[in-house]
């Protein structure tokens, strides 16, 4: 798929499930706040229950860029944990290390931040790792590798360059991004996460299944 594929993809997919996944799908949704296609401004019918809970699970699924797999066995380990499920759901997905990276305004996007770390950009406590759904502990750091650091996409962002586009950093994370540094310092806390989801809608669904 091509880069502009990809962006009217996720641009279509931001309108369907009325928010924005990338920066410029919030432009297309300022001006077009509505579903895609030839019905998307009509007025439809309640949806049922069903398809309110699909839809909440189908925005937190989007909002992280994880398969299907990936989120229900996140959503198991947060059942068996102390707490409110859906709580442990966010906080769970939210420390990993693509996460981390998109929070700290290195990448621009999560699609990015996961690019970042596949291509082995991305160390953690001075060892590579490549794979974004590594989870990251308290207290260890997230760096760009020495030789990626002079490349563009790394400039940009030490430079502020996503700043702009992304939501405050969060209490839990200690970014430098001079030095493209960032430590979890603590576990998030579900109401400190930017990410737009009723997540008891979600446990609902998972429930029912």
């Amino acid at each position: 798929m091509s880069k502009t594929s990809r962006t009217r993809s996720k641009t279509r997919l931001s309108r369907s499930l009325g928010i924005a996944l990338t920066p410029k799908a919030a432009k297309y949704l300022e001006k077009r706040p509505y579903a895609p296609g030839e019905h998307g401004r009509t007025k439809k019918k309640a949806d049922s229950d069903f398809a309110v809970r699909l839809r909440e699970k189908q925005r937190l699924r989007a909002q992280y860029g994880i398969r299907e797999a990936q989120l229900r066995k996140t959503f198991q380990e947060a059942k068996r944990a102390d707490g409110l499920t859906g709580e442990n759901l966010v906080e769970l997905l939210e420390m990993r290390l693509d996460a981390i990276v998109l929070r700290a305004g290195i990448a621009r996007t999560i699609a990015q931040a996961r690019q970042m770390v596949v291509h082995r950009h991305i160390l953690v406590n001075g060892e590579r790792v490549d794979r974004p759904s590594f989870r990251v502990q308290p207290g260890q750091l997230v760096h760009v590798h020495p030789k990626s650091e002079g490349t563009e996409p790394f400039q940009v962002a030490a430079a502020g360059g996503h700043v702009d586009v992304l939501p405050p950093v969060p209490g839990y994370l200690d970014v430098q991004l001079d030095k493209l540094h960032v430590v979890l310092t603590r576990r998030p806390k579900r109401v400190e996460v930017p990410v737009t989801c009723e997540v008891q809608l979600v446990v609902e669904y998972y429930a029912a299944r």
